[in-house]
This record gives C-alpha cells, structure tokens and sequence, in this order.
C-alpha cells in the first residue's frame, strides 16, 4: 500500500473513530456508573441518535441542481450534495431518509426535529441563533445573468436605479444586491422561477444569481441570458453544512472534520463538478474565474 493510500484509509478511519465516539461515550458511562446527566446528553445528541436509529434525515431540495435532482421516473436523487449525503451515510454505516424541502424550510426542519442534516446553506447571523453550522465546503461566488447588450461587470456598475435587478426573495442573492447595488430598481421575486420567467419576459433587466445556480439555470434556459461575475469586490460566501443546535457537539465535530478532510484532498470539487454536469453544465462551460 502506497503512502498516500495508507494516510486516506488511516483519515477515513479517523471520522468513523470520531462518529462513534458519542454513541461509545453513552455506552462507556453506563457501563463505568457515570452520571445520569452526561448518559443523558450523550445518548440524546444528534450524531448518537442517527446511529442508533441506522438512519440519517436528510433535507432536500427539491428541483436544485447541482445540489440535488430527483428523477421524476425513479424517484430517485442525484446530484453533489446527494453524493456528500452518501458518503457521510456510508461512515456512519446508516441509511439515508431524503425529506422534501427548500432553504427556508429546511431551517425549520432542523428546528422541529424533522432532519438531522442540511446539505446546502449558507451561515447568517439570524439563522445561527437557531441552528448550527459546519465548517464551509465552499464558497459562493456571485454574479449577473443579463443579455450581452447590457454591460455590467461590477457592483458599482450595477448600482444605478435605471437597472431592473431581480433576485429571489430571502435569499443570499438578495442580500448580496441589497448590500452592493443599494441603488439599483431590484425586485424580489418568491422563486427561482419566476425570476427566470422575468428574465425571459424582459420585465427586469438582470438577476444576481450565485455562480453555481446561475450556470445552471442558464444551461436550463439560454435565453435569458449569459452568466458573468460581479466584481469590486468579488464576493465569496460559505456554504455549509447546517444541523441542529444542541449543547453536545459530536455531530459538529465529525462533520467539521469530514468537510476539511474532502475539501483537501480535492472530493468536494469533484463532487461540485459532477453535479453540474447534471444540468448539462461541463467543465470547459465553468468560467476561469469561479472556483470550484
């Protein structure tokens, strides 16, 4: 066995040592007399809870390629947060439950015991009074659809209030406008889909778009357009793995040191890659300047 071959295996047995070591901490207490209180917080911490139940829930979004696509025929899911899931499930030696959701949604879920884990979210201040985060996998890069008659390549360019801009409501995409491009005439719309039928109908101008989404969507429909970066500044924000807020910190801990362990070794890109080849977005299709 190679060098780097033995340091993967020895890595990947290092995250299912940590994955175990809630559900093994319960058991140890029992078994040493320890206090009802510790057996208490161990056995009712999420990671322990999964692995007890042979099943992790996971929330997905419904029609977000590269995220998630689910076969209309088969039901069944693909896409790189599919994969990121699987990998998880398969250390933790576990199945996986995927539940219907959307970004908002999926916040909720978390709080109400629905899923133990969303794939796709990005940290904000309100949210992380509700729920926690994991290290970022990512970052989001964030840009313009727009015709190639309008000549927008930065914010400040972006910025002027004769500008029709269209993001979706509550979404990173229009806080990322509102902060940048105050002046711009933006508009929020409650879908994805009705900012690319806006688009398509000429009733705005543009829409920022988060560089992953905007490739895809238009893959899914050119005429709306063609994706560029927004520049100065280039704007990066995290996506990551988001899960219940609880005092113990197993889960967080496996899944912080899972995400650095694929994002060094180059997983997350090639799963982020592969993900958009579902919406038909290839590698030589991905600017140079969107890193992955």
């Amino acid at each position: 066995m190679s060098k780097d071959s033995f340091d993967h295996h020895v890595s990947r047995r290092r995250l299912v040592q940590l994955a175990a070591a809630g559900s093994l901490a319960a058991t140890t207490l029992g078994a040493s007399g320890g206090s009802a209180a510790a057996q208490d917080a161990s056995a009712g911490s999420t990671l322990a809870r999964i692995r007890a139940a042979g099943k992790m829930r996971v929330a997905a979004l419904v029609g977000e390629p590269p995220y998630f696509a689910k076969s209309a025929l088969t039901g069944e899911w693909a896409g790189a947060c599919v994969d990121m899931a699987n990998d998880i499930a398969k250390l933790l030696e576990v199945e996986i439950e995927f539940v219907d959701s959307t970004y908002g949604n999926s916040v909720i879920q978390l709080q109400t015991d629905k899923v133990d884990i969303a794939m796709s979210l990005t940290p904000t201040p309100v949210r992380s009074l509700s729920i926690n985060f994991s290290k970022s996998y990512f970052l989001h890069g964030y840009g313009l659809v727009a015709p190639d008659s309008l000549k927008v390549s930065t914010w400040a360019e972006l910025n002027n209030p004769d500008i029709r801009v269209a993001v979706d409501l509550g979404s990173t995409q229009e806080m990322a406008a509102r902060r940048f491009a105050p002046k711009a005439n933006i508009t929020a719309f409650a879908t994805r889909d009705e900012v690319m039928l806006a688009l398509q109908t000429g009733r705005v101008d543009c829409a920022v778009f988060a560089a992953l989404l905007g490739m895809t969507a238009v893959k899914k429909n050119p005429a709306i357009g063609k994706f560029s970066m927004l520049t100065e500044p280039v704007i990066g924000l995290p996506a990551c793995l988001a899960i219940p807020k609880e005092d113990n910190q197993d889960w967080k801990t496996f899944l912080d040191v899972w995400v650095e362990y694929n994002r060094g070794i180059g997983q997350v890109t090639e799963w982020l890659t592969n993900g958009m080849k579902l919406a038909g977005v290839e590698p030589d299709d991905i600017p140079s300047d969107v890193k992955l």
